[in-house]
């Protein structure tokens, strides 16, 4: 009798549904390195004279200050306190580096316990413009580079939750929305509803995808339509302008003339479907009063888009004006009904419009594929981008406005990261526009990219030439070093700064001069993590059972010796990824010589207690021709774990009977697919995942198949549906507000409780307070805590 009673504790205290605990804290090392002062950012003017360095306290604040009050509608997360958004990562101090000099001067004129954020240079770049987000208010601030001295210049608090924001018109005017009420005039929550929410469809598709945060009742739509309300205004000399009246504005953009206004407003009624980039708006232009001059669009909202890679609603979408031109809006409208199966030569049209808007539509140009923009050259030429997601393939094209004429540059895959040419070079034009740089009297386009290839990134700059559309390669990192260009500053001189760095040396810009052969160090920040310079870190690369080439990064301790050192336990860290085609799949992405950093998510911690890490382990899910990537999923997940386990136990450097896997949003799905359906890992770590495809019936991540036209797929990739198999310990980890679409907190709720049913090991930890990515520094703490623990218990120690 008391031996049964003994076994009945036992199994009592192994079953805990919950655990009531107070935040923990990871060991010592691991709080160190999360905690480490981050490095400045940096923003760096276009002759290359100043640098302003924005400081961060730090990146995690306190539990508390996510608690703080909040509203979630309409797809925003509102701070109802001051009209602003909440959540934000502050810049708490500012710094001017002079680069011919060297010295930094603090900002002076700061406000106490600053929270800055959106720093922007005017155009002749002798201030900078930033907001400043107090309890009750947000403050618009500006600084003189010269002086080093900040001044806050509003009369109104800002509104910075939905449309405007803030920017320079001109050097000496400032355009932005403020509020139109103080806070404490927002509608107060009825006692009782007037009735109950009915939301009805009379015949029309309108498949939605898995939102959150969306308005839920007449009580959200009224703080909507409060809250995001604005007036815009002009800023000069010190005098604040009313533009029009207040209204929920979308977008505002002056023409590059500064003689009109592009807007788009938000209209009612708002959508319980989707959130508020999907409500019904208004495009039209105007004059600089806010004056109506011409209706572009009147557009539905998106709840009626259809579902499926490359199908959009028929509708005109993409409005902007021509950077070339003085007032030219430009837009584009399916030609295939927004249906792209539909057989059509071409899917999409391109027209535009100039004052006085009192003509007709021009034609520019037709697509191929659907048009997705065109970057407008120094040379009145443009650089048409058009692609398909479905195919995954992109097309550009140098286009000639005047008369429609385009010539392909060059089409590939979106996933081929070898062969892409990468992006052009931008300055400003005479209005103040970004355009691209052209080169060699024209016949040439400035380019940067990362320079994927074999031997890991390696990023450029290069002249494309438009003539035999072949890459003229100027600059190129070096081995054993990681340096991309961060800015030109003289594309005829071939002067340009670059952000350079090593596995041991911190990253730091450097001032390049091609013609003198000179690299001169214009910034000195220093290692922020410096335990983590300890670790041996090595690139890794191996095969998959159907031959595709596979790589991992590998952290092991410092006191790691390779043939002599037992092997150690194993984390494995990893994403899937979808692709068309094998060869692409099997390139190498990423660098090894980059310089190792922590932030909340990584798994790299874990080096440093003993751990084998094996981080950004590839895990390409690939279907061929008719076939669909997702249509043996679990198989290939298996194909990618067994094939990195092999090799690093083949290296010697991992123990393949203490292993873990883990992953974040889609690698937590991974994690649960793994342990629902092998044998491979003793342990997972999955955070912030969706666990059951039926939420999410109308397509996920690159699937576009409807559960309806695919049953089977959504079923056999849903761990939940075979949670009865999983057999080895995993812990669930979850923010309690999560904003990510898909990813509702209900996914590991369920898959908790269906493990928990048939007798399996798991812990589920909701965060509170927490959105998709961590930030609360008691919640990251602890979540460390959590890991740590898991992998010490299941996986290093186990039985």
């Amino acid at each position: 009798m008391k031996k049964l009673l003994c076994l009945l504790l036992l199994a009592q205290l192994a079953s805990h549904a919950q655990d009531a605990t107070d935040y923990k804290k990871p060991p010592k090392m691991l709080e160190t390195l999360l905690l480490a002062p981050p490095t400045p950012s940096v923003s760096i003017d276009d002759k290359g004279k100043y640098m302003l360095l924005s400081e961060r306290s730090s990146n995690y604040p306190g539990v508390e200050e996510l608690a703080q009050p909040e509203l979630r509608i309409a797809g925003l997360r509102i701070n109802p306190n001051n009209f602003g958004p909440s959540r934000q990562v502050y810049t708490t101090n500012f710094k001017i580096k002079n680069m011919a000099t060297g010295a930094e001067t603090p900002v002076k004129g700061l406000p106490a316990n600053l929270k800055a954020s959106g720093p922007t240079w005017n155009p002749s770049q002798t201030k900078i413009a930033f907001a400043h987000t107090g309890n009750a208010t947000i403050d618009l601030y500006e600084i003189d580079v010269n002086t080093a001295v900040a001044k806050k210049v509003n009369k109104q608090p800002l509104n910075l939750v939905y449309g405007p924001g803030y920017e320079y018109f001109d050097d000496n005017t400032l355009m932005y929305g403020t509020t139109t009420a103080p806070a404490s005039a927002a509608p107060p929550k009825p006692l009782a509803p007037k009735g109950p929410v009915a939301q009805q469809n009379l015949g029309k598709a309108a498949p939605s995808r898995t939102y959150q945060d969306l308005i839920k009742t007449p009580y959200d739509e009224q703080l909507f339509g409060f809250y995001a309300t604005s007036q815009l205004v002009f800023l000069k000399n010190g005098v604040e302008t009313k533009l029009g009246k207040p209204d929920i504005y979308a977008g505002v953009t002056p023409s590059p003339n500064k003689q009109y206004l592009l807007l788009e407003t938000i209209k009612k009624p708002f959508s319980y479907l989707v959130p508020a980039g999907g409500f019904p708006s208004l495009v039209a232009i105007t004059d600089l009063s806010a004056k109506t001059l011409k209706v572009l669009a009147d557009l539905p909202s998106s709840e009626t888009s259809p579902s499926g890679f490359d199908n959009i609603q028929n509708v005109p979408r993409g409005f902007n004006w021509m950077a070339n031109e003085p007032a030219s809006v430009l837009w584009s409208k399916p030609l295939d009904s927004g249906i792209y199966k539909t057989k059509v030569p071409y899917h999409d049209a391109v027209y535009s419009l100039a004052a006085p808007f009192s003509g007709a539509p021009t034609e520019v140009v037709k697509t191929a594929m659907r048009y997705r923009g065109i970057t407008w050259g120094d040379n009145g030429l443009g650089l048409l981008n058009e692609g398909s997601q479905g195919k995954q393939v992109a097309k550009v094209s140098l286009l000639n406005p005047a008369n429609g004429s385009t010539e392909t540059l060059f089409e590939r895959s979106t996933n081929d990261a070898y062969n892409n040419p990468g992006a052009p070079v931008l300055h400003d034009n005479k209005y103040g526009r970004n355009v691209f740089k052209t080169v060699d009297g024209g016949k040439g386009i400035l380019m940067t990219g990362d320079g994927a290839s074999a031997k890991g990134d390696l990023p450029f700059l290069s002249v494309f030439d438009v003539a035999s559309k072949k890459s003229n390669i100027l600059w190129r990192c070096q081995e054993p070093y990681y340096e991309s260009v961060a800015k030109v500053l003289d594309a005829d001189k071939k002067i340009f700064i670059t952000r350079k760095e090593s596995q041991t040396e911190a990253p730091n810009f450097y001032l390049h001069n091609l013609a003198a052969g000179t690299s001169l160090a214009i910034t000195k920040f220093t290692d922020p993590q410096p335990a983590l310079r300890n670790l041996i870190k090595e690139k890794i690369y191996y095969k998959r059972k159907d031959g595709i080439d596979l790589t991992a990064t590998v952290y092991l301790p410092a006191d790691f010796k390779a043939g002599t050192s037992k092997p150690l336990p194993i984390f494995m860290w990893a994403y899937p990824r979808e692709f068309k085609s094998a060869a692409d799949a099997a390139q190498v992405r990423g660098s090894q010589y980059r310089f190792s950093g922590v932030s909340w998510g990584s798994p790299v911690f874990y080096a440093a207690m003993g751990y084998c890490v094996m981080d950004a382990t590839e895990f390409p899910i690939v279907g061929e021709g008719e076939k669909q990537p997702n249509d043996n999923f679990v198989e290939q997940l298996e194909w990618n774990a067994k094939a990195a386990l092999d090799k690093i136990a083949a290296l010697g450097y991992g123990d393949t009977s203490r292993a873990a896997v883990g992953g974040h949003s889609y690698g937590a799905f991974m994690t649960a697919n793994l342990l629902t359906h092998t044998r491979l890992f003793k342990a997972g770590i999955a955070r912030s995942g969706a666990y059951m495809r039926t939420l999410t019936p109308f397509g996920f991540q690159n699937e576009e198949r409807t559960y309806w036209q695919a049953p089977e797929v959504y079923y056999q990739m849903s761990p939940f549906s075979f949670a009865n198999n999983m057999k080895d310990a995993l812990l669930l980890i979850h923010g309690d507000a999560d904003n990510n679409p898909g990813t509702f907190p209900i996914n590991s709720e369920r898959l908790y409780n269906a493990i928990k049913g048939h007798g399996g090991t798991v812990r589920f930890v909701s965060l509170p307070y927490e959105s998709h990515g961590y930030s609360g520094r008691e919640n990251v703490l602890h979540m460390l805590h959590e890991q740590y623990e898991w992998l010490e218990k299941y996986v290093k120690n186990r039985p």
